[in-house]
């Protein structure tokens, strides 16, 4: 690459840092006409495509709050598209930057809706750019606010999790993950997970073979197992009644042939070490555990097995 075509180059990606594809698409096609090979330019130059792209494929959606929630999957749909290239790191940072940073005016501009659901999704949002743009203060800031809006949705307290872990606060992510994957698993987006904490149980649990949604559910219970979701809380009088109740109504549907084990096992292990651990820090009667630790053993056996190591 000669000294010229450099020069463009980085002038291409500051205006992806800037968040203006348009332009940097412009420049960089001109580049080619003397470095065809380049795989710098090759790299850069799908970033500008699919950018300009994603922006076209926005544009027909005309509910805004459709095309917010639309703005961040098309992210995970560029990291799926740019995997199978190797990357140029300098374009992949500088596209993030202005991708995240115009993501975030969006967002902004939506956050006097009145739907409590859809104005906590937008805080969430925002608090995601944040955290993208390496702003962990703010990003913890309107992740806590969007859990305020609308309390109990696991992807914001998930998000809010990662977020500690980036901050170095192990014990409040702990806490948060462990009660992300308890509320709601599936509803966790991974893909938008950043820290290293979360990031491995992750990678342990997928070692184990699973996959799609029904690793949603297994994470918990290896985080359990691994010692890493390992920061409890007490459940109030009323939480204890609906976990009791959410058991048994689970062993119920387990004893269907036609059930779906893959999803109703790992949920059923969780909400019983939910329930130990309720029985631990409420001092209850040793059986009780015991009675836990049986069913546990009749369910799974290796869980069982790494559970009593």
């Amino acid at each position: 690459m000669n000294i010229q075509t450099e020069a463009k180059l980085k002038e291409v990606l500051e205006l992806l840092r800037q968040g203006n594809p348009f332009d940097a698409q412009s420049i960089i096609s001109s580049l080619f006409e003397n470095d065809l090979d380049s795989a710098e330019l090759n790299y850069t130059n799908k970033c500008c495509v699919f950018w300009v792209e994603s922006i076209k494929r926005l544009n027909y959606i005309k509910d805004v709050f459709e095309r917010s929630e639309a703005l961040l999957l098309e992210w995970k749909t560029f990291q799926s598209y740019i995997s199978r290239e190797e990357t140029y790191e300098p374009a992949f940072f500088a596209m993030q930057y202005g991708f995240f940073s115009n993501a975030l005016q969006e967002f902004i501009k939506l956050m006097e809706m009145k739907d409590s659901f859809q104005k906590a999704e937008v805080f969430k949002n925002a608090g995601i750019c944040y955290k993208k743009l390496g702003d962990f203060v703010n990003a913890k800031a309107f992740l806590s606010e969007a859990n305020k809006i609308y309390p109990g949705l696991s992807e914001v307290i998930a998000e809010l999790a990662d977020c500690c872990a980036l901050c170095g606060e192990d014990k409040y992510a702990k806490l948060f993950f462990r009660e992300a994957f308890f509320i709601g698993p599936e509803s966790i987006d991974l893909d938008f997970l950043d820290s290293e904490l979360i990031k491995c149980l992750i990678s342990k649990t997928k070692e184990k073979g699973f996959t799609g949604k029904v690793l949603h559910y297994w994470i918990p219970v290896f985080g359990v197992l691994n010692g890493v979701l390992n920061i409890k809380r007490e459940l109030t009088s009323v939480e204890v009644a609906r976990l009791k109740k959410d058991i048994y109504a689970m062993e119920m549907e387990y004893k269907d042939p036609a059930c779906n084990s893959e999803v109703i096992v790992p949920k059923l292990l969780n909400n019983y070490f939910w329930l130990m651990d309720h029985y631990e820090l409420s001092r209850e009667n040793p059986a009780k555990i015991n009675e836990m630790l049986i069913k546990i053993k009749v369910l799974d056996s290796s869980v069982y097995d790494a559970y009593i190591k």
